[in-house]
């Protein structure tokens, strides 16, 4: 808690860098803590996917729903309040949304994970942002591994190469989170140093 509100506790880094394990452990270190996944606030395959746009600018641009993101949690939270409301979360299977009732009370710690978190739209609602930093060989391994959704292993790494490399690539250099950051937790070959 930062005087009468909440601790916005941002954990950043590129695909495949292990930030919801990260914060799954701190969570599990902290006592009234809450986790919140930005992979709940993106829009719809419909709206994600758009074929106007090259792939990685409908990652980085389209994707996610920041401005409700903003509005529903962390503008409230920063202003002190506590948050009692029925939140849109992101329901892969279904491809829609459901309902999650959120009660964050003043005193807790909030952690959020994901991707692009030192944008500007984002970065000033965080009071410490870790960026983890992990190589693209051990993220790539990562996806292999879990991201089987998207098909067999060539559609895997094409999928990473036309969609979230190019859009990573522009966070790095427009946003330079390694360096923004106020921590930063380095993995090499898939371990923690």
């Amino acid at each position: 808690m930062i005087g009468n509100r909440p601790l916005l506790i941002g954990i950043d880094g590129l695909g495949g860098s292990g930030k919801t394990t990260y914060a799954l452990n701190l969570l599990g270190q902290l006592k009234n803590a809450i986790v919140i996944h930005l992979d709940d606030f993106v829009h719809t395959r419909e709206v994600r996917y758009n074929d106007q746009f090259e792939e990685w600018y409908c990652y980085y641009h389209v994707q996610w729903r920041y401005d409700y993101l903003i509005e529903k949690l962390l503008k409230p939270l920063k202003s002190g309040l506590a948050v009692r409301d029925a939140i849109e979360l992101y329901d892969k299977p279904t491809d829609s949304y459901r309902m999650r009732i959120f009660d964050i009370p003043v005193g807790a710690t909030v952690i959020v994970e994901g991707i692009f978190l030192q944008r500007p739209e984002l970065r000033g609602y965080f009071d410490k942002v870790i960026y983890l930093e992990t190589n693209q060989e051990t993220r790539m391994a990562r996806a292999l591994d879990r991201d089987s959704y998207i098909g067999g292993s060539e559609d895997i790494i094409r999928h990473y190469e036309q969609r979230y490399f190019p859009a990573e690539d522009i966070y790095v250099e427009q946003c330079n989170p390694l360096e923004m950051a106020d921590a930063v937790e380095y993995e090499v070959r898939g371990r923690a140093l």
